[in-house]
């Protein structure tokens, strides 16, 4: 990660409801949600939200996937870590002081059962 991509990072989380979204996004996992489900968590109006996404999108923590008719936002665990690492680089003059396999990486939530229409 270079210095830029830290900033960016850095940048979009600097602000309450970007930080809320982000670290919803981390909690909810791999499986992610709907724009419509994020606004109502964090109690922000959809316009509002869609500035904070894409701030968040722009800075590469978090991806987005359009399933059907929806926009899926999820965190994205390989750039986080990537961010957590890059600002503990130098950590204990440069011996590793965290511990091994510090990185986040999320199980994948085991898929619903499809439900029958009768």
């Amino acid at each position: 990660m270079t210095t830029k991509d830290a900033l960016a990072g850095l940048g979009s989380l600097a602000q309450e409801t970007r930080l809320q979204v982000f670290r919803l996004l981390v909690r909810r996992g791999p499986e992610g949600l709907p724009a419509g489900a994020i606004a109502e968590a964090v109690g922000v109006p959809a316009s509002s939200l869609s500035f904070h996404l894409q701030e968040l999108k722009h800075a590469g923590l978090i991806t987005q996937e359009r399933r059907s008719r929806q926009l899926i936002y999820a965190a994205s665990y390989e750039r986080m870590n990537g961010l957590v690492a890059f600002l503990t680089e130098n950590c204990c003059a440069g011996a590793s002081c965290a511990p091994e396999g510090l990185a986040c990486a999320p199980a994948a939530r085991p898929a619903r059962a499809a439900r029958g229409r009768r």
